[in-house]
C-alpha cells in the first residue's frame, strides 16, 4: 500500500480502477448517468456548449444541481457512499431508488414513475449517446450490473479530479467552462477557451447530430480532463487537446515526463497509474494540464496576457 507523506493512503485517495476489474458495472453506470443526463438537458434552459446537461461532483456523488419544472425545483444525485439514487424537490418531496444489480430498463422505469409520482412529467430522447450500438433505454436489459466498490473507486478519483480542476480554472481569467462531468462521453473536463471562433467541426462523433458537436466546438479550446478508459484504451488517463489543433502541437515539449502525445486518439495523455503512484499526484496533474495548454495557447496564438491571472504584488 502506497502511503503519502501525510500518512494517507494512496489506494484510498487515488484507488486503483483497473478497467477489466468493472467494464460491466462502468457500462450500466454510464448508461444511468446518460437516464439522467438526459432528464437535466430536456429541462434546463440552454447554455452555450451544451453546458446546462452535465453533472457535478459533490461530497458523496454526482448530481444534476438544481432543474427548473414549472414553478418548482429539483435535482437528482447519485449517493456513492450509500448508493441510492435521491430525488429532491423544493417542496419538500424526497425519494431514493437503491443503486443495485438491475437492468437499464429498470433504472429508466423506476426513475421515471418516481418524478411522475413527484408531479414531474418529463420526456426523454431515449437512445444513448456516443456509444457503439446502442439500445434505447427503455428496451436495454443487457447492462444490468452494479458493483459499489468500484462505482465508488470511480467516484473518489472523481473527487480528486474535481478538486485539482477547480484550481487549474482559478488560474484562467478568460472565459473557461465549469468543471463538470459529460454523461454521453463519461469524462470529467474543464475547458478554456481563447476567445475566438473556431473552424466548423467535421462531426463524426458516433450517434451525435453533428449540428450537436459544431455548437459545442463554436470556439477555440484547450480541453483537459480525466477519463475512466474505453475500448483500445484499457486504463484510465488524463487526456487533453485543443480544437482546432495548431501546427506543431503534437510535436510540444510538456510534462511530465510520463506524458506522450497519442496518434490514435489525437490528444495528449497521462497515464491515471503514473498519477497515482506519484510522490505528488497533484503536481503531476498540474504540471499537464499547464504545459498542454501552454501548447495550444503558444502555438495557437492566445493572448495569454489578457486570459491569465497577473501574480499578486505582496507585501
Amino acid at each position: 500500500m502506497v502511503v503519502s507523506a501525510q500518512g494517507t493512503s494512496v489506494d484510498i485517495i487515488w484507488p486503483s480502477l483497473p478497467l477489466a476489474a468493472w467494464q460491466d458495472t462502468y457500462a450500466t453506470l454510464h448508461l444511468w448517468t446518460q437516464i439522467i443526463g438526459k432528464i437535466r438537458l430536456a429541462l434546463a434552459p440552454k447554455l452555450n456548449h451544451w453546458w446546462q446537461s452535465t453533472l457535478y461532483v459533490t461530497p458523496r456523488g454526482l448530481t444534476t444541481a438544481s432543474i427548473p419544472y414549472e414553478n418548482r425545483s429539483f435535482q437528482i444525485s447519485f449517493d456513492f457512499l450509500d448508493h441510492q439514487l435521491q430525488i429532491d424537490t423544493s417542496d419538500g418531496m424526497t425519494k431514493q431508488i437503491a443503486l443495485v444489480p438491475r437492468s437499464v430498463a429498470d433504472f429508466y422505469q423506476t426513475v421515471m414513475a418516481a418524478l411522475s409520482e413527484m408531479g414531474i412529467e418529463v420526456r426523454i430522447w431515449m437512445m444513448p449517446q456516443e456509444i457503439a450500438e446502442p439500445l434505447l433505454f427503455a428496451q436495454d436489459d443487457q447492462h444490468a450490473s452494479y458493483d459499489p466498490d468500484y462505482a465508488q473507486r470511480f467516484w473518489r478519483i472523481l473527487v480528486q479530479v474535481d478538486r485539482v480542476m477547480n484550481l487549474f480554472r482559478s488560474r484562467f481569467i478568460g472565459k473557461s467552462s465549469p468543471v463538470h462531468f459529460f454523461w454521453g462521453s463519461f469524462d470529467h473536463a474543464v475547458t478554456r477557451f481563447s476567445g475566438r471562433r473556431a473552424p466548423e467541426h467535421p462531426g463524426g462523433v458516433p450517434n451525435m447530430a453533428d449540428w450537436v458537436t459544431r455548437e459545442a466546438y463554436s470556439h477555440e479550446v484547450s480541453s483537459c480532463g480525466f477519463w475512466p478508459g474505453g475500448g483500445s484504451v484499457v486504463d484510465p488517463i488524463f487526456y487533453a487537446y485543443a480544437y482546432p489543433a495548431p501546427e506543431g502541437f503534437q510535436d510540444y515539449l510538456i510534462a511530465p515526463k510520463e506524458a506522450f502525445y497519442s496518434s490514435e486518439m489525437q490528444e495528449f495523455v497521462l497515464p491515471y497509474e503514473a498519477v497515482r503512484q506519484a510522490s505528488d499526484p497533484d503536481a503531476m496533474i498540474l504540471a499537464f494540464f499547464q504545459s498542454t495548454y501552454e501548447a495550444a495557447a503558444n502555438l495557437g496564438h492566445w493572448d495569454r496576457d489578457a486570459l491569465e491571472h497577473t501574480p499578486l504584488l505582496q507585501g
